[in-house]
Protein backbone atom coordinates (compact mmCIF):
# COMPACT_ATOMS: atom_id res chain seq x y z
CA UNK A 1 0.00 0.00 0.00
CA UNK A 2 1.38 3.67 -1.04
CA UNK A 3 1.37 6.31 0.95
CA UNK A 4 -0.45 9.08 0.32
CA UNK A 5 1.40 12.25 -0.57
CA UNK A 6 0.26 15.62 0.09
CA UNK A 7 1.37 19.37 -0.04
CA UNK A 8 1.23 22.43 2.34
CA UNK A 9 -1.59 23.48 0.14
CA UNK A 10 -3.24 20.64 1.13
CA UNK A 11 -3.54 21.83 5.06
CA UNK A 12 -4.33 25.35 4.02
CA UNK A 13 -8.34 26.26 4.26
CA UNK A 14 -9.85 29.03 2.05
CA UNK A 15 -9.80 31.46 4.94
CA UNK A 16 -8.22 34.53 4.92
CA UNK A 17 -5.54 34.65 7.41
CA UNK A 18 -5.87 38.02 9.60
CA UNK A 19 -3.04 38.25 11.89
CA UNK A 20 -0.56 41.46 11.97
CA UNK A 21 1.66 41.78 9.09
CA UNK A 22 5.01 40.39 9.86
CA UNK A 23 3.91 38.55 12.62
CA UNK A 24 5.76 35.31 13.73
CA UNK A 25 2.33 33.38 13.77
CA UNK A 26 2.73 33.06 9.50
CA UNK A 27 5.57 31.62 9.94
CA UNK A 28 4.59 28.97 12.56
CA UNK A 29 1.42 27.97 10.56
CA UNK A 30 3.40 27.32 7.44
CA UNK A 31 6.13 25.37 9.41
CA UNK A 32 2.79 23.43 10.75
CA UNK A 33 1.66 22.74 7.76
CA UNK A 34 4.72 21.93 5.95
CA UNK A 35 5.12 19.60 8.80
CA UNK A 36 1.47 17.93 8.66
CA UNK A 37 2.31 17.46 4.90
CA UNK A 38 5.10 15.39 5.03
CA UNK A 39 3.59 12.84 7.58
CA UNK A 40 1.91 11.42 5.14
CA UNK A 41 -0.97 11.34 7.30
CA UNK A 42 -4.93 12.07 5.97
CA UNK A 43 -5.88 15.60 7.55
CA UNK A 44 -8.94 14.12 8.86
CA UNK A 45 -6.90 12.09 11.40
CA UNK A 46 -5.86 15.34 13.03
CA UNK A 47 -7.54 17.89 15.54
CA UNK A 48 -6.40 21.45 16.55
CA UNK A 49 -8.12 22.68 19.79
CA UNK A 50 -7.20 26.25 20.58
CA UNK A 51 -7.94 28.30 23.28
CA UNK A 52 -8.25 32.61 22.86
CA UNK A 53 -5.71 34.83 21.61
CA UNK A 54 -4.22 36.05 18.55
CA UNK A 55 -2.60 32.17 17.83
CA UNK A 56 -5.39 30.32 19.02
CA UNK A 57 -7.18 31.74 15.04
CA UNK A 58 -5.20 28.90 14.13
CA UNK A 59 -7.62 26.34 13.96
CA UNK A 60 -9.40 28.42 11.01
CA UNK A 61 -6.33 27.99 9.10
CA UNK A 62 -5.53 24.85 9.12
CA UNK A 63 -7.68 22.13 6.76
CA UNK A 64 -8.23 19.58 9.59
CA UNK A 65 -10.61 18.69 12.54
CA UNK A 66 -10.63 22.01 15.06
CA UNK A 67 -11.98 23.86 17.23
CA UNK A 68 -11.72 27.25 18.84
CA UNK A 69 -12.82 27.12 22.20
CA UNK A 70 -12.89 28.71 25.45
CA UNK A 71 -10.13 30.43 27.48
CA UNK A 72 -7.37 28.63 29.11
CA UNK A 73 -9.77 25.75 28.38
CA UNK A 74 -8.03 24.12 25.16
CA UNK A 75 -5.99 20.92 27.04
CA UNK A 76 -9.48 19.96 28.79
CA UNK A 77 -10.74 19.83 25.43
CA UNK A 78 -8.28 18.04 23.87
CA UNK A 79 -7.62 15.56 26.81
CA UNK A 80 -11.67 14.53 26.63
CA UNK A 81 -10.73 13.92 22.70
CA UNK A 82 -8.07 11.62 23.68
CA UNK A 83 -9.89 9.65 26.10
CA UNK A 84 -12.25 9.08 23.30
CA UNK A 85 -10.79 9.21 20.44
CA UNK A 86 -7.02 7.81 21.11
CA UNK A 87 -6.41 7.19 17.19
CA UNK A 88 -6.16 10.98 16.02
CA UNK A 89 -3.22 13.45 16.86
CA UNK A 90 -4.56 15.75 18.76
CA UNK A 91 -2.91 19.32 18.97
CA UNK A 92 -3.04 22.55 21.24
CA UNK A 93 -2.35 26.05 19.88
CA UNK A 94 -2.20 28.47 23.02
CA UNK A 95 -0.10 31.50 24.23
CA UNK A 96 1.32 32.74 27.03
CA UNK A 97 -1.45 34.04 28.24
CA UNK A 98 -4.30 31.59 27.89
CA UNK A 99 -1.94 29.22 28.78
CA UNK A 100 -0.39 30.37 31.66
CA UNK A 101 -2.74 32.59 33.30
CA UNK A 102 -6.35 31.41 33.22
CA UNK A 103 -5.28 28.12 32.10
CA UNK A 104 -2.51 27.56 34.19
CA UNK A 105 -3.88 24.53 35.89
CA UNK A 106 -5.58 23.04 32.72
CA UNK A 107 -1.74 22.74 31.32
CA UNK A 108 -0.11 21.49 34.39
CA UNK A 109 -2.65 19.06 34.71
CA UNK A 110 -2.87 17.70 31.46
CA UNK A 111 1.09 17.74 31.55
CA UNK A 112 1.46 16.01 34.84
CA UNK A 113 -0.91 12.53 33.81
CA UNK A 114 0.97 13.06 30.45
CA UNK A 115 -2.01 12.64 28.05
CA UNK A 116 -1.36 12.05 24.03
CA UNK A 117 -1.88 15.88 23.61
CA UNK A 118 1.15 18.27 22.07
CA UNK A 119 1.23 21.53 23.30
CA UNK A 120 2.40 24.42 21.27
CA UNK A 121 2.77 27.50 23.45
CA UNK A 122 3.12 30.60 21.13
CA UNK A 123 5.37 32.79 23.88
CA UNK A 124 5.40 36.64 22.53
CA UNK A 125 5.41 37.57 26.37
CA UNK A 126 2.47 40.22 25.70
CA UNK A 127 -1.19 40.35 25.33
CA UNK A 128 -1.71 40.85 21.48
CA UNK A 129 -5.34 40.24 21.09
CA UNK A 130 -5.76 42.00 23.62
CA UNK A 131 -4.09 45.62 22.78
CA UNK A 132 -0.59 45.12 24.63
CA UNK A 133 -0.92 44.72 28.38
CA UNK A 134 1.91 42.47 30.57
CA UNK A 135 1.68 38.61 30.45
CA UNK A 136 2.98 35.79 32.83
CA UNK A 137 5.88 35.91 30.49
CA UNK A 138 6.86 39.80 30.35
CA UNK A 139 9.73 40.22 32.01
CA UNK A 140 10.23 42.79 35.20
CA UNK A 141 10.11 46.10 34.66
CA UNK A 142 7.83 45.43 31.25
CA UNK A 143 6.42 49.00 30.18
CA UNK A 144 2.94 48.76 28.82
CA UNK A 145 -0.81 50.10 28.83
CA UNK A 146 -1.46 48.16 31.91
CA UNK A 147 1.68 48.93 33.91
CA UNK A 148 3.06 52.24 32.85
CA UNK A 149 5.31 52.22 35.55
CA UNK A 150 6.46 48.81 34.65
CA UNK A 151 5.68 45.41 35.65
CA UNK A 152 6.07 43.95 39.09
CA UNK A 153 5.50 40.33 38.66
CA UNK A 154 7.76 37.80 38.36
CA UNK A 155 7.14 36.08 35.05
CA UNK A 156 7.20 32.23 34.42
CA UNK A 157 9.75 30.39 32.84
CA UNK A 158 7.56 27.83 30.65
CA UNK A 159 9.71 25.35 30.42
CA UNK A 160 10.87 25.28 33.85
CA UNK A 161 7.23 25.01 34.50
CA UNK A 162 6.11 22.37 32.58
CA UNK A 163 9.60 20.44 33.39
CA UNK A 164 7.89 20.89 36.94
CA UNK A 165 5.16 19.56 36.22
CA UNK A 166 6.61 16.00 34.89
CA UNK A 167 5.84 16.57 31.17
CA UNK A 168 7.23 13.53 29.42
CA UNK A 169 8.40 15.78 26.53
CA UNK A 170 9.44 19.36 26.68
CA UNK A 171 10.99 21.96 24.06
CA UNK A 172 11.83 25.37 22.79
CA UNK A 173 12.24 26.42 19.47
CA UNK A 174 11.92 29.54 17.33
CA UNK A 175 9.23 31.00 15.07
CA UNK A 176 11.88 31.94 11.99
CA UNK A 177 13.56 28.95 12.16
CA UNK A 178 11.31 26.72 10.13
CA UNK A 179 14.09 23.80 10.04
CA UNK A 180 14.14 24.01 13.83
CA UNK A 181 10.77 24.05 14.42
CA UNK A 182 9.80 21.16 11.92
CA UNK A 183 12.29 19.01 13.54
CA UNK A 184 11.00 19.68 16.96
CA UNK A 185 7.45 18.83 15.64
CA UNK A 186 8.18 16.18 14.25
CA UNK A 187 10.07 14.82 17.60
CA UNK A 188 6.80 15.85 19.85
CA UNK A 189 4.48 13.84 17.16
CA UNK A 190 6.39 10.96 17.29
CA UNK A 191 6.55 10.89 21.11
CA UNK A 192 4.37 8.90 23.15
CA UNK A 193 2.03 11.13 25.66
CA UNK A 194 2.22 14.46 26.59
CA UNK A 195 4.65 17.14 24.98
CA UNK A 196 4.92 20.63 25.11
CA UNK A 197 6.71 23.19 22.80
CA UNK A 198 7.50 26.77 23.32
CA UNK A 199 7.77 28.67 20.52
CA UNK A 200 9.47 31.71 20.66
CA UNK A 201 7.29 34.45 18.62
CA UNK A 202 8.07 37.47 17.62
CA UNK A 203 4.76 40.30 18.33
CA UNK A 204 6.14 43.43 15.61
CA UNK A 205 3.32 45.36 17.02
CA UNK A 206 2.99 45.24 20.68
CA UNK A 207 6.52 43.65 21.56
CA UNK A 208 8.93 43.89 18.45
CA UNK A 209 12.71 42.19 19.04
CA UNK A 210 11.73 41.08 21.94
CA UNK A 211 13.52 37.76 21.12
CA UNK A 212 16.29 39.71 18.75
CA UNK A 213 19.26 38.14 20.79
CA UNK A 214 18.79 34.32 19.64
CA UNK A 215 17.47 36.28 16.48
CA UNK A 216 20.04 39.24 15.29
CA UNK A 217 22.56 37.80 12.98
CA UNK A 218 25.24 39.19 15.18
CA UNK A 219 23.49 38.37 18.69
CA UNK A 220 22.44 34.86 17.61
CA UNK A 221 25.91 33.10 17.16
CA UNK A 222 26.95 34.22 21.21
CA UNK A 223 23.33 33.53 22.43
CA UNK A 224 22.20 30.57 20.87
CA UNK A 225 22.77 27.01 22.47
CA UNK A 226 21.40 24.41 20.51
CA UNK A 227 20.80 21.13 22.70
CA UNK A 228 21.37 18.12 20.72
CA UNK A 229 21.18 14.91 21.92
CA UNK A 230 24.29 12.53 22.78
CA UNK A 231 26.32 15.99 22.17
CA UNK A 232 28.48 18.35 24.17
CA UNK A 233 26.93 21.73 25.12
CA UNK A 234 28.54 24.35 23.33
CA UNK A 235 28.13 27.42 21.07
CA UNK A 236 29.79 30.69 19.90
CA UNK A 237 31.50 28.93 17.73
CA UNK A 238 32.56 26.52 20.20
CA UNK A 239 34.51 28.90 22.42
CA UNK A 240 31.49 28.56 25.66
CA UNK A 241 30.42 25.02 27.13
CA UNK A 242 28.19 24.26 29.82
CA UNK A 243 29.33 22.35 32.84
CA UNK A 244 27.34 21.43 36.20
CA UNK A 245 28.69 22.77 39.01
CA UNK A 246 26.61 22.20 42.57
CA UNK A 247 23.80 21.48 40.82
CA UNK A 248 23.52 24.42 39.07
CA UNK A 249 24.11 24.41 34.94
CA UNK A 250 27.29 27.18 34.80
CA UNK A 251 28.75 28.53 30.81
CA UNK A 252 32.21 28.53 31.10
CA UNK A 253 34.70 29.29 28.77
CA UNK A 254 35.42 25.91 26.88
CA UNK A 255 39.30 25.79 27.13
CA UNK A 256 39.37 26.69 30.84
CA UNK A 257 37.97 23.01 31.59
CA UNK A 258 38.86 19.38 30.96
CA UNK A 259 36.54 18.39 27.80
CA UNK A 260 34.79 15.70 29.45
CA UNK A 261 33.65 18.22 32.26
CA UNK A 262 31.54 19.26 29.86
CA UNK A 263 27.58 18.62 29.83
CA UNK A 264 26.52 15.89 27.07
CA UNK A 265 22.78 16.21 26.53
CA UNK A 266 20.86 14.07 27.19
CA UNK A 267 17.39 14.16 26.63
CA UNK A 268 16.22 10.63 27.64
CA UNK A 269 17.67 11.00 31.30
CA UNK A 270 14.45 9.50 33.61
CA UNK A 271 15.75 12.47 36.03
CA UNK A 272 14.53 15.84 35.11
CA UNK A 273 17.40 17.65 37.25
CA UNK A 274 19.69 18.57 34.47
CA UNK A 275 17.00 19.35 32.48
CA UNK A 276 15.86 21.69 34.74
CA UNK A 277 19.22 22.77 35.00
CA UNK A 278 19.63 23.83 31.26
CA UNK A 279 16.50 25.66 31.35
CA UNK A 280 17.25 27.93 34.28
CA UNK A 281 20.58 29.08 32.08
CA UNK A 282 18.19 31.99 31.40
CA UNK A 283 14.72 33.54 32.68
CA UNK A 284 13.92 34.08 28.82
CA UNK A 285 15.22 34.95 25.80
CA UNK A 286 18.15 37.10 27.64
CA UNK A 287 21.77 36.39 27.00
CA UNK A 288 22.82 32.14 26.26
CA UNK A 289 19.35 30.45 26.06
CA UNK A 290 18.91 27.22 24.99
CA UNK A 291 16.72 25.98 22.31
CA UNK A 292 15.75 21.96 21.38
CA UNK A 293 14.72 19.18 23.65
CA UNK A 294 15.02 19.13 27.10
CA UNK A 295 13.36 16.04 28.05
CA UNK A 296 11.90 13.34 25.77
CA UNK A 297 11.13 10.14 28.39
CA UNK A 298 8.60 7.31 28.50
CA UNK A 299 6.17 6.68 30.65
CA UNK A 300 2.76 5.70 31.12
CA UNK A 301 0.09 7.51 28.34
CA UNK A 302 -2.95 8.29 30.25
CA UNK A 303 -5.48 7.87 27.49
CA UNK A 304 -4.12 4.51 26.74
CA UNK A 305 -4.70 3.31 30.28
CA UNK A 306 -7.93 4.70 30.14
CA UNK A 307 -9.13 2.39 27.46
CA UNK A 308 -7.28 -0.29 29.17
CA UNK A 309 -9.25 0.10 32.70
CA UNK A 310 -12.13 0.40 29.73
CA UNK A 311 -11.37 -3.16 28.03
CA UNK A 312 -11.31 -4.59 31.42
CA UNK A 313 -14.28 -3.70 32.84
CA UNK A 314 -16.01 -4.99 29.83
CA UNK A 315 -14.10 -8.27 29.82
CA UNK A 316 -15.33 -8.77 33.37
CA UNK A 317 -19.33 -7.22 33.51
CA UNK A 318 -19.78 -7.12 29.39
CA UNK A 319 -20.26 -4.21 27.58
CA UNK A 320 -23.48 -2.98 29.58
CA UNK A 321 -26.48 -1.07 28.64
CA UNK A 322 -26.79 2.40 29.91
CA UNK A 323 -30.78 2.19 29.61
CA UNK A 324 -30.65 -0.66 32.22
CA UNK A 325 -28.01 0.92 34.18
CA UNK A 326 -30.11 4.16 34.62
CA UNK A 327 -33.50 2.35 35.05
CA UNK A 328 -31.68 -0.24 37.55
CA UNK A 329 -32.78 0.61 40.77
CA UNK A 330 -34.05 3.72 42.96
CA UNK A 331 -36.56 4.84 39.99
CA UNK A 332 -39.96 6.55 40.37
CA UNK A 333 -42.29 7.78 37.69
CA UNK A 334 -44.13 11.12 38.23
CA UNK A 335 -48.11 11.53 37.30
CA UNK A 336 -49.11 14.57 36.04
CA UNK A 337 -52.24 15.37 38.63
CA UNK A 338 -55.43 17.01 37.57
CA UNK A 339 -56.89 19.98 38.94
CA UNK A 340 -60.69 21.20 38.57
CA UNK A 341 -59.19 25.03 39.13
CA UNK A 342 -61.18 26.54 41.98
Amino acid sequence: MTTPSYTRKDFQTDQEVRWCPGCGDYTVLASVQGFLAELGRPREEFVFISGIGCSSRFPYYVNTYGMHSIHGRAPAIASGIAATRPDLSIWVVTGDGDALSIGGNHLIHALRRNVNIKILLFNNQIYGLTKGQYSPTSEVGKSTKSSPFGSIDYPFNPVSLALGAEASFVARTLDMDRTHTQSILRAAYEHPGSAFIEIYQNCNVFNDKAFIQLTGKEERVHNRVDLEHGKPIVFDGGAKAVVMRGGEATIVESSSVDPKAIVVHDETRPDPSIAFALSRLSHGPYGPTPLGVFRNVERAVYDHEVQVQIEAAKAKLGDGDLNSLVRSHGTWTVEASSSNGG
